[in-house]
């Protein structure tokens, strides 16, 4: 086993190659078929920060 990278035979960098590789494809993927825009982050409505705001109702609880 090639514990250096300076020391490593061909075999060796051509796993890293492909673990990089499939890393690299798996994030894309995932990246790609994660529907973002379905994540619903709470019901507070957007308000300036110059006027004065009163909150009201139950606030969603972060576990």
């Amino acid at each position: 086993m090639n514990h250096l990278i300076y020391s490593a035979n061909r075999r060796t960098h051509l796993k890293i190659v492909v673990v990089g590789l499939l890393g690299a494809i798996f994030v894309a993927v995932v990246g790609t078929f994660a529907h973002v825009n379905d994540i619903d982050l709470g019901t507070a409505p957007l308000v300036k920060a110059s006027q004065t705001t009163t909150v009201s109702g139950r606030l969603p609880a972060i576990r």
